[in-house]
């Protein structure tokens, strides 16, 4: 059945002149949305974070050597902190699951991600311990280097990261990223992320 509706024609006087006829414009705003820049992609990292203390000599020492440095420097390392670092300077928005202690070496680590854009909302601090460090030597002569690690104490486990903060580090997550640390907290938020199937696991 095709329904038809009469609607009465407007009385135009012959001096008045003819209406308008609107074109609909779409607003600003939306003729433009298609031409704003993407969010950046969002990674969430497990992992490791510590200080390295990076020291030059000419040679690597004999046993029982005393020898002197050519340079020394002071740096955040470990796998996910690096990556994370990395991934920021790139212009993604990373955040990072680890742990450090109340201490100076913590306090650093952490100021030293944030101020490359690295989200530590979701990093666990602990009250008492130390912060993971490792003394590296570089070799001038044959141009390796040699890792000394202390790891953090006490370590991380999987019952200091709470639901809440879990699903708050996954929320808008494009992209997950796991070093060899903190292997069991990396697999509760895998199986998080397993039972999301909404995640890339890298």
């Amino acid at each position: 059945m095709v329904l038809m509706l009469h609607i009465a024609p407007i009385p135009v006087t012959p001096s008045s002149p003819p209406p308008l006829r609107r074109h609909r414009c779409p607003p600003p705003m939306a003729a433009s949305a298609s031409h704003q820049p993407k969010a950046a992609p969002v990674v969430l990292g497990c992992g490791a974070v510590g200080a390295d203390y990076l020291a030059t000599v000419a040679s690597f020492p004999n046993p029982d050597d005393k020898i002197r440095s050519l340079a020394l420097k002071v740096e955040g390392g470990g796998n996910a902190g690096n990556a994370l670092t990395g991934a920021a300077r790139l212009g993604l928005n990373p955040r990072i699951i680890s742990k450090v202690a109340d201490d100076a070496l913590g306090r650093n680590i952490l100021k030293e991600l944030q101020d490359d854009g690295v989200d530590t909302s979701y990093m666990t601090v602990a009250e008492e311990g130390n912060s993971p460090f490792t003394y590296i030597i570089v070799d001038n002569q044959t141009k390796t280097r040699t890792c000394i690690h202390t790891p953090g104490y006490p370590p991380m486990t999987p019952d200091e990261l709470t639901n809440e903060n879990l699903f708050a580090a996954l929320h808008g997550v494009d992209m997950v990223y796991f070093d060899v640390r903190l292997h069991e907290t990396a697999l509760l938020v895998a199986e998080e992320c397993r039972q999301a199937k909404e995640k890339f696991l890298y």
